[in-house]
């Protein structure tokens, strides 16, 4: 079994000795490691990797101690193995400077040996429970990452069998969860660049746009005769049809249970309120404003844009510049200023994923 090792350091063999003998009825705990000079430090750090504790004098020929601090220092070494410095009390400035290197202690000679070795033993203790804990974290930290992972699958799971039931109730719904999910994201990124007031990141950009895949779940719930009606409804259809949006959140929430919290939510959300509008003449909850998550307006938008440039039983598509138009004139429904203006940013955008799902459509 390879023992911690002790880096002695000094250019006067005496204090080598007396530092030495300080360990040396400790049982051989510590293998101890001499260098009469800074180079020589330098070369004992470089050529063993179980250092625990580094005894350093700062006055040395070839190199000194502060360059062998500085050493440390830009090889990322200081956090690791703790210092020592054992320095002359005639040398002024000599414990500030130190402590800027980030050693942990500093010790004047004339030395009293029971107080090296105490110190010694508390920093070595104090520097192996410090790194004992930090193993514990990361150990911890990839055991969340792993279940994180595990959470996600069980989501993406539980996404693509909701997707797939929705699928085989309308073949256009597949596609439309397909441009959804990439004009949703393109429309996110917009406002993480340039309105910083939402607080989104590029992961909670990811998981909305995910998340938008069931917006429409609820239609699962929405009679044959209603949700594939060759024509236009009447009222009280309509009236069905709105309720999709509450019809979804009951679907969510049955299957809730040991779903990721934050994918959940989004989820929830875009569900029930991506047919509210800015003035609040949307439905189910007639939210107007900043009431409504950012995230549903988002898919909101998407959402009217992709209906507008499909063709449906009771329409022909329009053309990718009527339908901006039609948005922009609030021919739609009105939507916030921030998302009318994201949509007109990246408005090319639009239209390069509708040509690129055409080009992967034809593979």
């Amino acid at each position: 079994m390879i023992k911690p090792q002790i880096l002695i350091t000094d250019d006067e063999e005496v204090n080598r000795e007396l530092l030495k003998n300080m360990f040396s009825f400790d049982g051989n705990e510590y293998d101890l490691l001499e260098a009469e000079d800074g180079e020589e430090a330098i070369f004992q750090l470089e050529a063993n990797h179980n250092i625990v504790l580094v005894l350093l004098d700062v006055v040395m020929p070839i190199m000194d101690g502060f360059e062998v601090l500085e050493y440390m220092r830009k090889k990322d070494l200081i956090d690791k193995i703790p210092v020592i410095l054992i320095t002359a009390e005639a040398v002024v400035d000599t414990e500030g400077e130190a402590y800027s290197y980030g050693v942990a202690d500093v010790i004047h000679k004339p030395f009293y040996p029971t107080i090296v070795k105490r110190r010694s033993k508390n920093i070595i203790e104090l520097y192996q429970n410090k790194q004992n804990m930090e193993r514990r974290l990361k150990e911890q930290e990839k055991q969340i990452r792993e279940q994180e992972q595990e959470i996600r699958r069980s989501s993406e799971y539980m996404m693509d069998a909701l997707c797939s039931v929705l699928e085989c109730r309308s073949a256009e719904t597949g596609d439309h969860v397909k441009r959804i999910k990439y004009f949703t994201k393109t429309i996110l990124n917009c406002l993480m660049k340039n309105y910083p007031k939402y607080g989104l990141t590029p992961e909670k950009v990811d998981v909305i746009s995910r998340a938008s895949a069931l917006h429409d779940v609820g239609k699962i719930g929405i009679p044959d005769n209603i949700l594939l009606k060759p024509g236009r409804l009447t009222s009280e259809e309509f009236e069905i049809i709105k309720s999709h949006t509450t019809i979804g959140c009951d679907i969510l929430e049955k299957v809730r249970e040991g779903q990721d919290e934050e994918f959940y939510n989004y989820c929830y959300e875009i569900c029930r309120h991506h047919h509210e509008r800015w003035d609040g003449k949307g439905y189910p909850d007639h939210l107007a404003g900043d009431d409504i998550p950012i995230s549903a307006q988002a898919v909101a938008i998407a959402d009217v844009y992709d209906a507008l440039i499909s063709p449906r039983v009771y329409k022909s598509s329009y053309t990718n510049d009527v339908a901006f138009q039609m948005i922009m004139n609030g021919e739609c429904g009105e939507f916030s200023p921030d998302i009318l203006k994201c949509f007109e940013i990246t408005k090319d955008d639009f239209f390069n994923i509708l040509e690129m799902l055409k080009v992967f459509e034809l593979l």
